[in-house]
């Protein structure tokens, strides 16, 4: 069983994670049984179940030294920061909404790990069945300064220097120190009666019973704790970023027009039936306008673009239409996610849990320009990263005629002779060593080759 536990999976005592013949499964030591059957018997699990708050388990074993029970499985767990401000909000309120519920019903979260969420099925869902306990009467919600660090920090970053400090997870799995972010604030944030209460007094109460190491008296109620929970459910939903980004409203600016932009559309649909493909990754699919045209065939798409405001856009939309099989997601090709926490195995990278999803295509539309000039990332390097995340790629190709190329190759000023590799031969040679070119055809009224390859 150790032999199978899920690297992730090895911080709370009360059981681990493992994978069995591809079904994810838990098991509860026996710490936890006394929760599990409460949890259990009161039917507060199904009650989370059928709310959506918690993904489904279901008991397949139990003995007196473990239980196990098997989950729904997801199909690509995201992190944190791999969500646009909207999503890390709607993360946000779900872990509160949850933590309101358990006092309801004389339980508490015991963590408020944003890691215990991911995006499934068009929202977020909490995935760690083992994060509940019993509720202490006047015992303060533990978790509280933990929710502050992972979710309540970051978005006011993010609310005041801009949505790149939503990553901050990536380098700071245990949350961002309340001291430090106390201090990366502006002077303006000591005006907002939430900020000033629960980061920057709250970062000077840590600081000052961290180093005496007092004991102090926390007892709150729990009408004071419901209404901690409601001021911080309004705040944050309340909370907004105003940031303009490179790709925001991308298909406004398109080069080419309607007879091309159908055409493009036309072809993804003949391309992903062709390979009957049932899940799919678009890279730099921007709001998904493409891949969307998939909807009604595919169990799963995941869109993945480096601008947040275009992953917003895609995400609300999927919200608004209830597209539950699109996934938006903020990655950078130029700088995928990488191994992060302990051993390097505890997040897994974007590369990696793609590779494990075994997706059937990947769309690359109107990108491999800006990965190849913008980035200066060579034919070959791309054609490997894109041979990782399926065994079908459909890649539009922008010729040297294109105006987007040659804005590219002017912005080079005195190195543009360095980029005369950039053509359709030099691409077709260099994608040849990890794909065969099934199609081949010009996108009407443009400048702009569409490829359809089958990994070798």
């Amino acid at each position: 069983m150790e032999s199978k536990r899920n690297t992730s999976s090895f911080r709370d005592p009360s059981g681990f994670v493992f994978i069995e013949d591809n079904t994810v499964k838990r098991v509860v030591n026996p710490i936890y049984f006394e929760q599990y059957k409460a949890l259990t018997d009161s039917g507060f699990y199904k009650t989370l179940f059928d709310k959506k708050y918690l993904i489904p388990h279901q008991e397949v074993s139990k003995s007196n030294v473990e239980i196990i029970v098997e989950a729904s499985k997801i199909p690509f767990i995201n992190y944190p920061y791999e969500w646009s401000f909207l999503q890390y909000k709607h993360a946000a309120l779900l872990t509160l909404k949850i933590q309101k519920l358990c006092l309801e019903n004389n339980f508490i979260l015991k963590d408020a790990s944003a890691f215990n969420i991911t995006f499934h099925e068009g929202k977020p869902i909490f995935i760690d069945t083992l994060s509940f306990d019993f509720y202490q009467e006047n015992n303060p919600w533990l978790a509280y300064k933990q929710f502050i660090m992972h979710f309540l920090g970051p978005l006011v970053l993010a609310k005041y220097y801009g949505q790149d400090h939503l990553k901050t997870l990536s380098q700071n799995l245990e949350g961002i120190a309340l001291q430090k972010l106390s201090k990366l604030l502006p002077l303006k944030s000591f005006l907002s009666p939430t900020i000033l209460t629960n980061i920057h007094l709250l970062a000077k109460y840590d600081k000052k019973y961290e180093s005496d190491k007092k004991t102090v008296n926390n007892n709150l109620t729990k009408v004071s704790q419901v209404k901690l929970l409601d001021g911080l459910y309004d705040f944050i939903s309340n909370l907004s970023v105003n940031e303009n980004t490179e790709w925001d409203h991308y298909y406004n600016q398109i080069n080419y027009n309607d007879a091309a932009y159908q055409y493009k559309k036309e072809v993804v649909k003949d391309w992903f039936s062709s390979i009957k493909g049932e899940t799919l990754i678009d890279i730099g699919g921007n709001d998904g306008t493409f891949s969307r045209e998939l909807k009604d065939v595919a169990k799963l798409i995941i869109v993945a673009d480096v601008d947040a405001n275009a992953v917003e856009q895609n995400y609300k939309k999927v919200l608004k239409n209830k597209e539950i099989t699109i996934l938006p997601i903020v990655a950078d090709v130029l700088n995928p996610s990488a191994n992060y926490g302990f051993n390097n195995v505890e997040r897994f990278s974007f590369i990696e849990r793609v590779k494990n999803s075994n997706l059937d295509g990947c769309l690359a539309l109107a990108v491999i320009h800006h990965i190849t000039l913008s980035g200066n990332i060579p034919f070959s390097f791309s054609a490997r990263f894109f041979s990782q995340m399926a065994p079908n790629l459909l890649i539009e190709f922008p010729t040297r005629a294109d105006s987007w190329v040659q804005f590219l190759l002017d912005s080079k000023r005195e190195f543009k002779n360095h980029f005369d590799f950039y053509n359709e031969e030099n691409f077709e040679k260099e994608y040849a060593v990890y794909f065969e070119i099934v199609k081949k055809e010009k996108i009407v009224s443009s400048e702009r080759i569409l490829y359809s390859l089958k990994r070798r």
